[in-house]
């Protein structure tokens, strides 16, 4: 009985714990349609063998955040205890990367920040505290010009958006390895000091093109201060201040945000693992050094189109393309199984493996399957791959 009683007691002491809307984890990105995984904490430790992603392994199994106080640490560079992730996906510079987390709390509010670091290197193996960011995009208040508590913010636009965020890759970035850099700064209790709460995410890009720009960076230990403006602040306030983006200024010719739209995905693609010949070849047809002072003062229209390389993608294809890329559609070249006459020149010697990468507008890698009973497939207008003829 007195068991019993006590179990009675406890259930009516849980019933009135305060439920606590979860934080949230960038789930997946979106690249020209096609979705990639990213670093799930809640179900990723736990398992023996957890997949190959594009997003940075992290030990944020509460989904909690960075505080101010550890901002000078490694923790504030991609999450607490953040190691590279394993994989990468392509993007041409100049595309735009659909950001989308699992869930936000509508109670959180503040700015969202996108910054790229360079790897020198492959970035599944870079040490952290060595990249430097720049600042590709910045927003904070959406209603600028409103006084009341406790406004409408970037964080709102994301979740009015279906939880996703576009970011646009710069159109003249020197091509190489890049540390995208994604973050939320929740400013619910930043009216004191250490009461900011930031969520940064990290994925590891390979952007391809011709640019030259390889503007200069800032160490992740030295992205904030505690007591940035951007940092400490009063949400609550009525007339609701001013608010500054925290973090270095945005590169030249970059913009507060690029235009937000939902994505649409048509397809699903894995983490490429390691590095193909056709990497160093678009690098080294790039006739400039990079240039080191920035960004040019032009800023190229949203509607301008590039080319999008995509590697590995598996799935069903559709029509439509994703979100407000500025990719145009592809003219997909096909090739039949390896030994038989291909529709385009091959672009190169090289073969190319099962699920790789195969065709798409301006593909400058090989049309040619490596294995037997393999052919060039079209996916979708964006991406032809390497998939098994049925039987």
């Amino acid at each position: 009985m007195r068991s019993h009683q006590a179990y009675t007691k406890l259930a009516g002491l849980v019933a009135f714990v305060p439920v606590v809307k979860a934080h949230g984890y960038v789930k997946n990105i979106v690249i020209n349609g096609v979705s990639y995984q990213g670093y799930d904490p809640t179900t990723f430790p736990y398992q023996s063998n957890p997949p190959v992603v594009v997003g940075w392994t992290t030990s944020q199994t509460d989904l909690g955040y960075v505080e101010p106080a550890a901002f000078g640490s490694a923790d504030i560079i991609c999450h607490r205890s953040a190691r590279p992730a394993g994989g990468h996906v392509r993007v041409a510079a100049g595309d735009s990367i659909a950001i989308t987390w699992n869930t936000w709390p509508d109670s959180h509010h503040g700015p969202i920040i996108d910054y790229l670091a360079p790897c020198n290197g492959p970035c599944e193996n870079v040490e952290k505290t060595s990249l430097r960011f720049f600042k590709i995009d910045g927003a904070g208040k959406a209603d600028a010009g409103a006084t009341t508590s406790p406004g409408y913010w970037a964080d709102d636009v994301m979740m009015s958006n279906g939880l996703t965020w576009l970011v646009r890759i710069p159109p003249n970035i020197y091509p190489g390895n890049y540390v995208l850099r994604h973050e939320i700064i929740a400013l619910h209790g930043a009216n004191q000091v250490n009461g900011a709460q930031a969520y940064p995410q990290c994925f590891n890009l390979e952007v391809v093109g011709s640019g030259t720009d390889a503007p200069s960076g800032v160490l992740g230990t030295q992205l904030y201060k505690t007591t940035d403006p951007g940092i400490l602040y009063n949400l609550y306030t009525t007339p609701q201040p001013s608010y500054t983006v925290p973090g270095p200024a945005l590169i030249p010719g970059a913009s507060s945000s690029a235009s937000q739209s939902s994505s649409v995905i048509t397809a699903s693609g894995s983490a490429t693992v390691g590095y193909t010949s056709a990497t160093s070849t678009l690098a080294a047809s790039s006739q400039a050094s990079p240039t080191r002072s920035g960004l040019g003062s032009s800023t190229p229209s949203m509607s301008s189109t590039s080319d999008s390389l995509i590697s590995n993608t598996k799935g069903t294809q559709a029509s439509s393309s994703a979100g407000t890329s500025s990719a145009a559609l592809f003219t997909s070249r096909t090739t039949t199984v390896a030994g038989s006459t291909s529709t385009a020149a091959m672009a190169s010697p090289d073969l190319v493996p099962l699920y790789g990468q195969c065709g798409g507008q301006n593909y400058q890698g090989s049309m040619a399957c490596a294995q037997q009973k393999v052919a060039c497939n079209k996916v979708n207008d964006y991406y032809s791959q390497c998939v098994l003829v049925p039987a």
